[in-house]
């Protein structure tokens, strides 16, 4: 079974009050070449601001941090950014950075379900300089920053990265695949709640494939649909992997908030050509094809060198209630034929601790494979440990922690 062999700060909160969250990628193939990225926050859904540094030695020693733009001046009100990784592209060595942005009229996060667009940079020297930045835009004539994807039109709904979790793949024609969530129009052509949830979103692919100029040209797939009669707030945050036939996996996020009498899943879908079309989604399950609860919570696929598949997330013994109760944090293995978690490879990696808070979260996290050594790497905030962030805001005074675990 996996063992969390040592657990330490990566990065301390700054002071009380603020979360720190974030993590650490590789930006080149054949090196220990890193970059950081950490974000500060004192409200949910909103990055105060970000930092990158950078690491030659494999995160022994590392760079001072270096401010990443979050917040701007704009016209109709506040622009806003929120990091969301990197990743190396394997056929090509180019480093890829993805974020969200958008401009709030009133600064308010809800605001950027109609306003929220994704942008991209790429490098070719490992993340120092880029050479391509810009907003994420559907090839074609009709397409503009403002109408940028299918469907999809700035001040109407919007395309977002929730978390981190939402690594890219490319598939072995070279294309990029993106998961990503979308806000849906109705009738009217507004944004549209249909489950009554605190959001609704949709999740897609963005497809980008190489140009000769080295940037990317941007196609999407068709959306994954949820049924907001099972899942409030539709589906959330995806993540993919590509199983032993080559067909992709795709593990989204649900909720039941504001009926709690529905049960809370993961929910799964699977694409065989390519990622372009998709099955429907359907409670993820067990192996044995029973179904287990978990929380609105984020969660990553976890593709391994050692040519395993693992899950990170959270379970819940009884049906949650939304977003709670957001531990325990568990890995598991999936079975790479059916996309099915197996049940007896489950570990617990944290949980909550006698003295905590029922609003304990272990989520909003990262997880990497350490290329020397086969270890997963968490980079995890232990939010709202000491208190309802609600009636205290000290509550939001988390570190960004690493957990070391092994893997057999």
């Amino acid at each position: 079974m996996p063992t969390v062999l040592s657990r330490e700060t990566f990065i301390p909160s700054p002071k009380a009050g603020t979360a720190v969250m974030g993590g650490s990628f590789y930006t080149t193939l054949d090196n220990d070449r890193l970059m950081s990225m950490h974000s500060y926050t004192s409200r949910s859904d909103t990055v105060d601001v970000a930092y990158v540094r950078t690491s030659e030695d494999g995160g022994e020693t590392w760079s001072e941090a270096e401010t990443w733009p979050t917040k701007f001046n704009a016209e109709g009100g506040i622009g806003r950014r929120h990091p969301r990784g990197g990743y190396v592209d394997p056929l090509t060595g180019r480093y890829i950075t993805v974020w969200t942005e958008g401009v709030l009229p009133t600064d308010d996060p809800l605001e950027g379900m109609q306003q929220w667009t994704m942008w991209y940079s790429v490098s070719e020297d490992g993340g120092k300089t880029p050479y391509i930045k810009e907003q994420i835009i559907h090839e074609g004539r009709k397409y503009d920053a403002v109408h940028h994807l299918p469907g999809v039109m700035v001040g109407k709904n919007s395309v977002m990265m929730g978390d981190l979790g939402e690594v890219p793949l490319t598939r072995s024609d070279g294309m990029i695949l993106i998961p990503v969530q979308s806000s849906p129009t109705g009738p009217d052509g507004e944004y549209y709640s249909p489950g009554g949830g605190f959001t609704y979103t949709d999740c897609l692919l963005l497809m980008g494939r190489w140009c000769d100029d080295a940037g990317l040209s941007w196609t999407t797939s068709d959306r994954i649909v949820g049924d907001p009669k099972r899942t409030t707030r539709g589906l959330i945050e995806p993540t993919i992997a590509e199983l032993q036939d080559g067909s992709i996996l795709m593990v989204m996020r649900g909720s039941n908030d504001r009926n709690h009498d529905l049960p809370g899943y993961k929910w799964m879908a699977r694409s065989y050509n390519g990622g372009q079309t998709w099955s429907t989604a359907k409670p993820w399950t067990y192996t044995d094809n029973s179904a287990f609860f978990s929380p609105s919570a984020t969660s990553q696929l976890i593709p391994h060198s050692n040519g395993s598949l693992y899950w990170m997330g959270n379970i819940s013994e009884q049906n949650p209630r939304g977003n709670s109760p957001r531990y325990p944090i568990i890995l598991g293995e999936i079975d790479r034929d059916t996309g099915l978690l197996i049940r007896d490879s489950i570990a617990i990696i944290d949980d909550r601790q006698p003295g905590e808070h029922g609003r304990l979260t272990l989520s909003n996290f990262y997880v990497r494979e350490d290329r020397s050594t086969g270890d997963l790497l968490l980079h995890l905030p232990r939010l709202f440990a000491a208190g309802d962030p609600q009636k205290t805001q000290n509550a939001w005074t988390t570190d960004l922690t690493m957990y070391r675990i092994g893997i057999p």
